[in-house]
């Protein structure tokens, strides 16, 4: 089953998603957009274009294992996102995978503007990654 995972902010928001063995996470792009409720249609859309079987939000839980108000913004964002599209739609702790995904364009020299427009939809494909793992070894 093809899993879109959602690295959702309040400006840029990364994508990213599975083939359909869940082997391989792969980022597909950033979705720009400050309107929430247009973020959220834009996401749906995306699900519904590559044809995904369920959905991921990442959730920035805070180190100490509380909910701060960005993992709230991101609950919300999965609450609404989970009333106008058809598949599940689930949170996913995401603790770490920015720093990751800065690590990784480290790894491969990408910096300054081309970092930019890349970094989100990376930390969406480092999420997948950590759900991915999680179902084969559940």
């Amino acid at each position: 089953m093809k899993i879109l995972a959602i690295d959702y902010g309040d400006s840029h928001t990364g994508l990213a998603v599975c083939d359909r063995t869940e082997t391989l996470a792969s980022p597909v792009g950033i979705i720009h957009e400050k309107n929430f409720d247009k973020c959220i249609e834009k996401c749906a859309h995306m699900a519904s274009e590559y044809e995904v079987g369920e959905i991921i939000v990442g959730n920035p839980i805070n180190m100490n294992g509380s909910k701060g108000p960005r993992s709230q913004k991101c609950e919300l964002f999965a609450e609404k996102l989970r009333e106008i599209v058809n598949v599940p739609v689930k949170m996913w702790d995401e603790r770490s995978t920015t720093v990751t995904a800065h690590n990784m364009m480290n790894e491969v020299n990408k910096r300054g503007k081309k970092r930019r427009e890349v970094i989100d939809a990376v930390a969406a494909a480092v999420i997948l990654e950590g759900y991915l793992s999680f179902r084969k070894n559940k």
